[in-house]
């Protein structure tokens, strides 16, 4: 019905102006997308967050990476404990550049969090677990009322 309103030729036509089309959208699209990014470039401590982050994810996937010991809940601990560490390491990073207070709340739980299961884990396969050690947070400007509560707390269960 409408078809016999089109001449002979007219698909060809609109093919050629699809085709004129993508070639001059092409470049124009290109130099929008290569604007974007340069807007879009990371900022220093972009930067250095995201490779921070990007190494602590692969020592974490490297580390999980546990040689099978004939043992399962062996090789479960020895598989978790780098991802609950490459967590702690996240979090880690997470307080030295974020910003939003929720969340720096959040990767400091994760961190207790994140410790505890691993000694956890530990003790239930017997293997002994280090002596409470600094949080890894201490040298990222804790307050010196901070380490004197912690050392006073740790003082009284002598």
């Amino acid at each position: 019905m409408i078809l016999r309103f089109f001449r002979p030729g007219f698909g060809a036509t609109l093919l050629g102006i699809g085709a004129l089309f993508a070639l001059v959208a092409s470049p124009v699209v290109h130099a929008h997308e290569a604007h974007q990014a340069a807007q879009s470039a990371p900022t220093a401590e972009e930067s250095a967050f995201l490779g921070e982050n990007e190494a602590a994810m692969t020592k974490m996937m490297n580390n999980m990476a546990a040689k099978p010991s004939g043992d399962i809940d062996r090789d479960f601990v020895a598989m978790m404990t780098p991802h609950h560490q490459g967590a702690i390491d996240m979090a880690v990073i997470e307080l030295r550049y974020g910003k939003n207070e929720q969340l720096r709340r959040i990767a400091q739980e994760i961190i207790v969090d994140q410790m505890q299961e691993i000694d956890a884990m530990k003790l239930a396969i017997g293997e002994k677990i280090a002596a409470s050690a600094p949080a890894p947070t201490q040298s990222l400007s804790a307050a010196p009322a901070a380490h004197d509560h912690m050392k006073m707390s740790h003082e009284m269960k002598k």
